[in-house]
């Protein structure tokens, strides 16, 4: 069980907070929050299909409410959120995400505060989310699905459907899936299995369809719903520069274009007086749909414009209501009791299901708005970064893990998809919480997917390649002994720089000989013969395992050799090693115990826009995650006490230098930073690969370090000095 909790702590913790929030606003709002859809659906509990809203959310409804009242749904609503979080976090670590990264993942469904305040509200999307996660399950747990699986899948996109309308526009990205699966669009199987993913939804919409065609004598998935197109055109329309039948001129409307609120027009026909006089027998919704059309030939451009805007509102930073937007406030906790309908009219809704009229706890209610405005929510920009995650493994060419990349690829399609077809019909803040299922689970599963070829890790020092390499090095130099300062270098194929930095290199600093170490990472050209001649000893590592790996053999070796002191630079001529006492000045003198050097506090000569940022945006993520100023986390001129060196775990085989620096500062050592210039490489090329791919590698290098250290505590000293 220790194991247990050790193993998902972080889960653990997000669950415990999710389900103190859920406690919180069951108790706060009693027995249920009811919106204007509420009343529908539970007007409509008969299961008829003339009603604005399909039946999907009263199927279910309907057994809950026969169980218990209103509170009962609620409650039920908060426990399915709960285990949406944990379907997350298990499809996640699944399809082979790290656990923490599952965990985060998991993090928005339980805290986000319109999340919360959803699943308090008599409403399908709940439902609709967990349809979702079912979905994903279906295509991605088990490898490349089946024709049995897309079959069940095009199920749940039909019942999808009948829980809410957007539903239909999942079809879509499934259907692409399917085909794109393995190049399936190739092969009759694949068109095949399509077809069985297309039959099923139509199993399920078309038989509902003929039954509302029954009651209503049209077809289609609800009663009088109004037109989507009518809304988004009205809202648009230039009425004064088109010209129009005189019979669709009534259809326009009479607020100026900035003050027109979509979902006003697109329900416009539940007032009996809209739009005013039409000729005798005339078809309302008819000429709507002609004015529409009018409209969309003549300002197609406004139409497109509107659209867009209102999808990019979906990863604003913050939430607002613009003047045209459904209002946020219906989304948000309030401290008195909403009323989306007469007080008599809530008061006996709530009396005949649960037996008490409708109250709230302020204080709790203070608190959960508090909470959800002041930051207790996902900001659209952060789930633009998950979609983006999960988009960029389209870039990634080596697919060590198909699963996670085709899983990244879907739910980052899904969900812009999804988001782009509500923002179709109209824009609303509650239109953005399925996206709370699908972003971050393409972010998951995209960051695995661009940080899978660095998840190897090294096991304790020293494993079989580093006795190899040390075995070899004291053959070679039986009786080798290093000076106190000991320069360590990494270097893999950098024969055409080694020996300009070994020319360069100092005999001495600050009274103390300098020896060098270079320590060939597997290398195929001439780096050992070349800094053999030019007096460096050398260690030859026989497999390429990365600069990381490399340099703790290196550590390991000078510091049992008699080095004190250790300063690492680059084996390409960027550093510039004149500039040592800067560095080695504070270990000798006893105020420091690790020393790097700054290129942001010196100078810089920047090669790559994408570099530039990164060693901005990592050096802010080091300085948050650790509450100390640093600078430049991966500049590679750095000098510390031998000791502090091996004591550290090192475990990264390539970006190793942010495991470095948080594991040093977790064990309490002082460091220092120091102005150091950076120049362009003169000789060879980065190692690094995809500045995208180097970037996702490295936050996951830097969070987990920190988890380990800062948060588990592992290997971490109290002392304000390391040992």
């Amino acid at each position: 069980m220790t194991l247990f909790l050790r193993r998902h702590a972080l889960l653990l913790a997000l669950l415990a907070a999710g389900t103190a929030l859920r406690v919180l606003t069951w108790v706060a709002y009693r027995p249920a929050l009811l919106y204007i859809d509420s009343f529908r659906y539970l007007s409509n509990l008969g299961l008829r299909g003339d009603q604005m809203n399909p039946i999907g959310y009263d199927l279910v409804l309907r057994p809950l409410l026969a169980v218990g009242g209103l509170a009962f749904v609620a409650a039920v609503q908060h426990v399915a959120g709960l285990a949406i979080a944990v379907g997350i976090y298990a499809l996640a670590r699944k399809l082979g995400a790290r656990r923490w990264v599952s965990a985060l993942a998991a993090a928005p469904i339980l805290l986000d505060g319109y999340q919360l305040q959803i699943e308090q509200n008599i409403m399908s999307e709940v439902l609709f989310e967990a349809l979702l996660l079912g979905l994903l399950w279906l295509l991605l747990a088990r490898g490349k699905p089946n024709w049995r699986r897309i079959a069940l899948a095009g199920l749940v996109i039909g019942f999808g459907v009948l829980v809410r309308l957007i539903g239909i526009s999942l079809a879509v990205p499934f259907l692409l899936y399917v085909l794109a699966a393995g190049r399936a669009w190739r092969h009759w199987r694949g068109w095949r299995n399509a077809a069985a993913g297309l039959l099923a939804i139509v199993v399920v919409v078309v038989p509902y369809a003929v039954e509302v065609k029954a009651q209503t004598g049209k077809w289609g998935l609800s009663g009088p719903s109004g037109s989507m197109l009518y809304g988004r055109t009205a809202a648009v329309a230039d009425c004064a520069n088109l010209h129009l039948d005189p019979t669709l001129q009534v259809f326009c409307p009479t607020e100026p274009i900035p003050e027109r609120l979509v979902d006003n027009y697109t329900h416009a026909d539940q007032d009996p007086l809209w739009p005013g006089p039409l000729p005798p027998g005339a078809d309302r919704t008819a000429l709507a749909d002609e004015f529409a059309h009018d409209v969309l030939k003549a300002q197609w451009w406004d139409v497109a414009k509107a659209v867009i805007g209102d999808f990019s509102k979906s990863f604003r930073f913050t939430r607002s209501t613009a003047i045209n937007d459904v209002p946020l406030d219906r989304w948000q906790f309030q401290q008195t009791y909403p009323l989306w309908a007469d007080p008599p009219g809530v008061a006996m809704v709530t009396q005949s299901y649960d037996g008490i009229d409708p109250t709230v706890n302020e204080p709790i209610a203070t608190f959960l708005r508090d909470y959800q405005i002041n930051g207790g929510f996902v900001p659209g920009a952060v789930l633009g970064f998950f979609a983006l995650l999960g988009l960029l493994t389209l870039l990634r060419r080596k697919k060590p893990r198909d699963q996670a990349r085709s899983g990244a690829l879907f739910a980052a399609g899904t969900g812009l998809f999804l988001l782009f077809a509500s923002a179709v019909f109209e824009f609303s803040w509650r239109y953005q919480l399925p996206a709370l299922v699908l972003l971050p689970v393409a972010g998951a599963l995209g960051f695995t997917t661009l940080t899978a070829a660095s998840r190897r890790r090294l096991g304790a020092y020293p494993d079989a390649v580093d006795d190899g390499a040390v075995a070899d090095f004291e053959g070679r130099h039986p009786d080798a002994t290093l000076s106190e300062l000991t320069v360590v270098i990494a270097a893999y194929n950098e024969a055409g720089g080694i020996g300009q930095v070994l020319e360069k290199m100092p005999d001495e600093c600050l009274g103390l000989p300098v020896d060098v170490l270079v320590v060939v990472d597997g290398g195929t050209d001439d780096t050992a013969r070349i800094a053999q001649e030019h007096g460096a000893y050398v260690c030859v590592v026989p497999t390429n395992r990365g600069q990381g790996a490399a340099l703790r053999v290196g550590y390991h070796l000078a510091a049992g050799k008699g080095a004190k002191y250790i300063v690492t630079t680059d084996g390409d001529d960027q550093c510039d090693n004149s500039e040592m006492p800067e560095l080695v000045a504070p270990l000798l003198d006893g105020t420091a115990d690790f020393v790097t050097g700054s290129r942001r506090l010196g100078y810089e000569e920047a090669d790559s826009r994408m570099r530039w940022l990164g060693v901005r945006l990592f050096a802010w993520l080091a300085s948050a995650l650790t509450w100390r100023k640093i600078t430049d986390t991966s500049f590679g001129f750095r000098g510390m006490r031998a000791e502090l060196a091996c004591a550290v775990p090192l475990n990264e085989p390539q970006y190793q230098s942010s495991e470095l620096l948080l594991g040093i500062t977790a064990r309490g050592a002082r460091v220092l930073e120091r102005p150091m210039s950076m120049r362009l490489r003169k000789a060879g090329k980065s190692k690094k690969g995809s500045s995208l791919v180097y970037g996702a590698n490295y936050a996951r290098v830097m969070t987990g370090t920190w988890w380990r250290g800062y948060v588990l505590r592992r290997g971490r000293t109290r002392s304000g000095r390391a040992s």
